[in-house]
C-alpha cells in the first residue's frame, strides 16, 4: 500500500508522464484497465504565468498551457508537473494550478498533488537549467521545493533521474528533496546523458530508497510483470512507474495486477486491440477536436497495430485518413486482412 497524501494506491501503478502522450485521453484508457496514478504532460511554470499577465483578450488570444494544466473532474488521482528553474515562478504556478485560477481553466477540479520536473534530459529543457539539469544545482532543487511545498494544499513529488554523467550523488540529492518537503521521489533509473536507451541502474534506486523514508517509485524498462517483481525485489521500491510500455498498451496494468493477484492474464485480441484503438482516436478528437484529434492520433494508432497481420499494407492509408471514418475504414482493413475476423467493424 502506497500513499500520497490522504490517496491510497493498493499497488503502487503509475502512468509515467510523457509529453505528447499522456494527455487525458490516454490517461483514461490506463486508468480503464488499473492503473492507480497518472501525470500531467510537462507544463511551462514561466508559461502559464506569463500567460496570466497577457493583457490579450483570451477570446482572441488563448492560453496554450490550460489543457496542459487541466485536471479533468474523474482524475482524483493525478498530479500536474510542472518544470522550470525559478522558485517564485514555480510556486505561482502550482499555487495558480491547485485554485484552478489560471488563463483558459478549462475545470475546477484540483490536482492531486503537484509534480516538479527534474528528469528531463532533452535539450530544450535541461539545456535551459531546468529538468534533469537541477540535479547538478542541489541548493536551487531545493528551494523550488521548499517555495512550492509552502504555496499549495497538496503533496509535492518529484521525477528525478539516476543522475546526469554519472548516478555519484543521486541518494543524497533525493534526501534534500525530501528533507525541503517532497512527499514522494520517483527515479528515471537512467542518467541524463544515457537518455532513453535499453539498461537501467536498478542499484541507483535502491541507494535512494535506503536514503528516504518517504515513498519510492521507480521507472525504466518496465514491460512485464516479471519486471515489475525484479524492480521491487531488487530496489525494495514502493510503486512502479509506466512510460512507453503502455503506448498502444493499456492492458499493461491489468497484466501487473493480475501478476500481483496470482491470476493468468490473457492478452488482448486482435479485435479487442482495434477496438481500443478506434475509442483512443474517437476520444482524442471528442477533446481536441477532428483537426488535431486525428493528427496526434496517428502515432497512437501506429502503437496498437505494431506487429499485427496486415497492419504494414495498410499503414499508409491509416496514417493519412481525412476523418475518423477513414481511420475506422482502415482499421478496419487490418483486421479483415488479418483473418481475425470483423466484429469490430460493424455499425
Amino acid at each position: 500500500m502506497l500513499t500520497i497524501g490522504k490517496k491510497r494506491l493498493e499497488y503502487g501503478l503509475f502512468l509515467a508522464p510523457m509529453a505528447g502522450d499522456t494527455d487525458h485521453a490516454f490517461r483514461s484508457l490506463c486508468n480503464r484497465f488499473g492503473c492507480e496514478w497518472t501525470t500531467s504532460e510537462m507544463v511551462s511554470a514561466k508559461a502559464l504565468i506569463y500567460e496570466l499577465r497577457c493583457k490579450k483578450d483570451i477570446e482572441t488570444v488563448p492560453g496554450k498551457t490550460a489543457p496542459l494544466a487541466a485536471v479533468y473532474p474523474d482524475e482524483t488521482h493525478h498530479s500536474v508537473q510542472l518544470f522550470g528553474s525559478e522558485p517564485d515562478i514555480m510556486a505561482e504556478a502550482a499555487a495558480r494550478i491547485c485554485a484552478c485560477d489560471y488563463r483558459g481553466a478549462m475545470f475546477s477540479q484540483p490536482p492531486a498533488a503537484i509534480d516538479i520536473n527534474m528528469g528531463c534530459p532533452m535539450p530544450k529543457i535541461a539545456g535551459n537549467g531546468e529538468g534533469c539539469a537541477l540535479m547538478d544545482r542541489p541548493e536551487l532543487a531545493a528551494r523550488i521545493v521548499r517555495c512550492v511545498k509552502d504555496a499549495v494544499p497538496v503533496p509535492v513529488t518529484v521525477k528525478i533521474r539516476a543522475g546526469t554523467d554519472t548516478t555519484a550523488g543521486t541518494a543524497d540529492f533525493a534526501k534534500l528533496l525530501e528533507q525541503s518537503g517532497a512527499s514522494l521521489i520517483c527515479v528515471h533509473a537512467r542518467t541524463k546523458k544515457e537518455l532513453y536507451r535499453a539498461g537501467i541502474h536498478p542499484d541507483v534506486i535502491r541507494a535512494v530508497k535506503e536514503a528516504v523514508s518517504i515513498p519510492v517509485v521507480g521507472n525504466g524498462d518496465i514491460r512485464t510483470f516479471e519486471d515489475v517483481a525484479a524492480m521491487m525485489r531488487q530496489t525494495g521500491c514502493d510503486g512502479i512507474a509506466i512510460g512507453r510500455a503502455a503506448l498502444g498498451n493499456p492492458w499493461i496494468f491489468r497484466m501487473i495486477i493480475d501478476g500481483f493477484e496470482g491470476r493468468s492474464f490473457s492478452p488482448p485480441s486482435a479485435e479487442e486491440r482495434i477496438r481500443m484503438a478506434l475509442s483512443h482516436a474517437e476520444l482524442l478528437i471528442a477533446e481536441k477536436g477532428e483537426r488535431s484529434g486525428l493528427a496526434e492520433c496517428r502515432k497512437h494508432l501506429a502503437y496498437y497495430t505494431r506487429g499485427m497481420r496486415g497492419s504494414a499494407a495498410v499503414r499508409n492509408e491509416l496514417m493519412t485518413a481525412p476523418d475518423l471514418a477513414g481511420v475506422k475504414e482502415a482499421l478496419c482493413k487490418i483486421l479483415r486482412t488479418g483473418a481475425d475476423g470483423s466484429e469490430a467493424c460493424d455499425d
